[in-house]
């Protein structure tokens, strides 16, 4: 039940899109991060634009207006960069201040081992977060390292997805060596031992991967719990084997995503009408795929169902 301050979750037939990509990259709590604030005026040098800094609020009413739901996170980079995060607890509670739009993710840096599973299971239990993002570039690691595990353990066993990012990276470009984001770490071949070693915890490649984009396509058709979200990139700038690929073969495992702020959702969406995607398809890609993969479909209030069994054979992953 919400509370009288809380709008009431809208019939989800009334949602036009779910998009799996979005970003909290400003606190409501945290005074400005010089860190953070360098690595985005490289990241406007590199877009040839400044881009918005929306609170988390703001960012609710961006996608409420639009009658979209958005999977919204930060990025712990704490040891990677000496970037202050955004905690997940100011995510997760101002998500649930706004619970017909914001479905909250977490991130941890996995290398934090033990720690960060104790902080996964806590999240889970006391927050209501829904799923949890990785970006192996800014964290500095390897997806298939083993001393990720503990986290990937305890996010599978409540059957949460995982979002990583894959390919080039805006963040840290143009820097002196690049900001020390290693490119090297996103390669989505290494998520294919992770999706061996875990084959019930649902795993999203994001972007396309350039330039590993036929290494996500390979994962994804070959390993039953990998998806692709298609944020960060403008439609328009597809591959023709990605765009071969969302009518085809891997139709039902793409996902919309925006990467707002740094694309828009309407400036995606518009781009994406431009390719010549089946009607069938594209309403798969805008919503159908991300309410089957978030457990939507089996319940009528967003984010509160959690599938506790294995998956059968056939279902989404």
């Amino acid at each position: 039940m919400t509370s009288p301050d809380t709008p009431d979750p809208r019939s989800l037939d009334d949602i036009v899109a779910i998009d799996m990509h979005v970003h909290a990259n400003r606190s409501s709590r945290l005074a400005p991060d010089p860190v953070a604030e360098a690595f985005d005026a490289a990241m406007f040098e590199y877009f040839k634009q400044k881009m918005p800094k929306p609170t988390i609020a703001e960012t609710a009413a961006h996608y409420r207006d639009r009658n979209m739901l958005a999977v919204i996170f930060t990025v712990d980079t704490e040891r990677g960069n000496g970037q202050f995060r955004i905690s997940n607890e100011e995510v997760a509670e101002e998500a649930a201040q706004h619970p017909d739009v914001l479905i909250p993710f977490a991130s941890i840096d996995p290398l934090r081992g033990k720690m960060g599973a104790r902080e996964a299971r806590r999240l889970i239990q006391d927050f209501g977060v829904r799923g949890f993002k990785f970006h192996p570039s800014l964290q500095g690691f390897f997806p298939n390292d083993r001393a990720c595990y503990d986290l990937y353990e305890v996010i599978a066993e409540a059957r949460l997805p995982a979002i990583f990012h894959s390919g080039q990276t805006g963040v840290g470009a143009g820097m002196a060596g690049g900001g020390g984001v290693r490119l090297k770490y996103s390669d989505p071949m290494h998520l294919d031992d992770v999706a061996v070693d875990f084959p019930y915890l649902p795993i999203v490649i994001a972007h396309p991967s350039f330039p590993w984009q036929e290494n996500a396509l390979a994962v994804a058709t070959h390993k039953p719990n990998v998806y692709i979200d298609l944020s960060g990139w403008s439609p328009k700038y597809f591959p023709e084997i990605l765009v071969r690929y969302i009518n085809g073969l891997l139709k039902h495992k793409m996902l919309f995503g925006s990467d707002w702020p740094v694309i828009t959702p309407d400036r995606w969406l518009a781009d994406f009408d431009q390719l010549p995607i089946k009607p069938e398809v594209r309403q798969m890609v805008l919503k159908t795929n991300a309410e089957k993969l978030l457990g939507l479909d089996r319940h009528p209030v967003f984010g509160r169902y959690q599938r506790l069994q294995p998956p059968s054979v056939g279902d989404c992953c």
